[in-house]
This record gives C-alpha cells, structure tokens and sequence, in this order.
C-alpha cells in the first residue's frame, strides 16, 4: 500500500516539533484526520498567526506581541541584568517569587557543530544596552552544557574590561540540564551560589 503523501507531509512537519518521535507524529497526523474541518482550520489560522504576530523584542530579544516587551517597558530597576540564551530561558527566571531582573536574549549558544558563530549572536545589541542603561551586575545564564559553557566563558573575557559585577549561576543546575525545566528551589539555589567570573572583586 502506497502511503498518503499529504499525510506523510504532515507527519514530518510533527516530526520536527522538539520532543515528538516519530511514532507520536504519526498519531498526531492520524488525529488530524478525525478532527472537525472547522477544528483544523482554526489550528491552521493559529499557526500562521503565531508566526505573524509574535516577534523578538528590539531591546532584549524576548518573544513579544508589543512593539516593545512587557519588560522592557516595565519600571523594573536598571540593576541586573540577566543574559539568556533563548527566550523560552526567561520564563524559568519569571516562575520566581518578586523577581526585578531584566533580560537579554543571546539568540542562541556558541555551536561548532551547529555552525552558531560570535556573529551569530545578539552580542551588538547587549554591549549598547550596556553602555546606555547602567547595569550594576550582568548574570551569564547558560544552560550548563558544554555549549553554554564554551558561550559563557567567552562573555565573561569581553566583559572583563567593563565596569560591571560579572556572575556565572551556581551549579543547583545539574550539568547537562536546561533552564526551562528547572523548579523555582533549583534555580533560586542556583542563583544564590553564583560565581563571580572576573576574579578582582
């Protein structure tokens, strides 16, 4: 039995979700198949919209449906800042209890297998934010992989020249694990036994 090409197309495209085998992107295209057209045109239309009304900030590169961010408009101090690599990272920092941060999104992580270079990260935009809004202490919040670690050690050498209290998070984060699934205890742990990464403080 030849397999439905549009079925199969529409498998792949669940394929590519980040978490979804293969087996479970066939269930979820089979499922598809049993749902009211008007249910899957309104998936459809949720889709698109997503792509075409959620974009990155301008100022700190946080998903935003504003012109600018929920943060970046806020009145929160100009105290710390916390330097992420992807927006979802934000999200795990915003589950804590009177947290005043504010935020920069990297865009990504140093990668040489990804091919993800220097310039392919939102390095421009943080060093004018750094020399415009007076930042007290920057927080690298890599993930503790060895990508994260390769893009925070880099950071921490340009920051060095700067007037500005550099930390690294503690290690509450086990090596290997990701921000947006960490528990508020973890990361509050992991915030309190930060490392200071210029070494003259």
């Amino acid at each position: 039995m030849k397999p439905l090409k549009s079925l199969q197309q529409l498998t792949e495209s669940f394929h590519k979700l980040p978490g979804v085998g293969l087996k479970s992107a066939e269930r979820m295209a089979q499922a598809v198949l049993t749902l009211p057209e008007d249910d899957v045109i309104a998936f459809s239309d949720a889709l698109k919209h997503v792509k075409s009304s959620i974009h990155a900030c301008p100022t700190c590169g946080l998903f935003t449906e504003e012109k600018v961010c929920e943060i970046c408009q806020s009145s929160r101090p100009f105290e710390t800042l916390v330097v992420v690599s992807f927006p979802k990272d934000v999200f795990a920092f915003e589950r804590l209890e009177d947290v005043q941060f504010r935020y920069h999104v990297l865009g990504g992580v140093l990668s040489a297998s990804k091919g993800i270079q220097v310039q392919d990260l939102h390095l421009p935009q943080l060093f004018q934010r750094l020399e415009k809004e007076g930042f007290k202490e920057i927080i690298l919040a890599m993930n503790p992989t060895l990508e994260g670690e390769t893009t925070a050690q880099y950071l921490a050498v340009l920051l060095k020249k700067l007037p500005i209290r550099v930390t690294r998070l503690g290690y509450g984060l086990p090596m290997g694990a990701n921000l947006d699934y960490a528990d508020a205890i973890t990361l509050s742990k992991a915030l309190s036994g930060r490392t200071n990464l210029k070494g003259d403080e």
